[in-house]
Formats: C-alpha cells, structure tokens, sequence
C-alpha cells in the first residue's frame, strides 16, 4: 500500500507554527533567552544574572555599570540582531535593571 499523501515533518511544523502563533512567538522567545544567556559574549553572559521576556520587552539583570552603560549605548542594533537570532520579531525593547 502506497501513500500519495505523505508530507515532510518540516511542512508539518510550519503549517503548525502558521496556525498557532502564540506557540511559534513563545518557541521564538525561548531561542532569544537562549541565545543571550548561552551564546552571547562571554563577558555578557558572565555579568547578566536574570533575564526574561513579558510583553515584548527583554529585561535583562546586569551586574557590571560599565556593560549597563555600553549595552544601552547599542540598544536598537542589539534589537534587531536579537530578532534576526530569534528568527521574528520577538522583542520590541529591552530594560536593563
């Protein structure tokens, strides 16, 4: 028996993602959270403490003044680079606290 209605996992999961946004930007966000705590700078990593994602903006806890004071310097590219790792729009603007 032949099946002529097969389809590729990857079709599946788009066509899935496309009819469940909430789960595809939630999927998006936990690769944004990902990418900043595991593979951002070293020397980021080392000084950020918490971090998390409510209403499209990313609050990052950073302990070091002088990263505070550079990362705010580069917010709006560090957006944008976030979203592209992120593969959406994901986040709007982000705090550091």
């Amino acid at each position: 028996m032949k099946r002529t209605d097969s389809q590729s996992i990857g079709a599946i999961l788009r066509a899935f993602f496309q009819d469940n946004p909430r789960i595809a930007d939630k999927l998006a966000e936990a690769r944004l959270l990902d990418y900043w705590n595991n593979r951002m700078n070293r020397t980021v990593s080392k000084y950020t403490t918490e971090t998390f994602i409510r209403n499209r903006v990313l609050y990052v806890k950073v302990t070091s003044s002088v990263l505070k004071n550079e990362l705010m310097m580069n917010r709006q590219n560090l957006i944008e680079k976030l979203n592209a790792e992120a593969g959406r729009n994901v986040i709007d603007n982000f705090f550091l606290i």
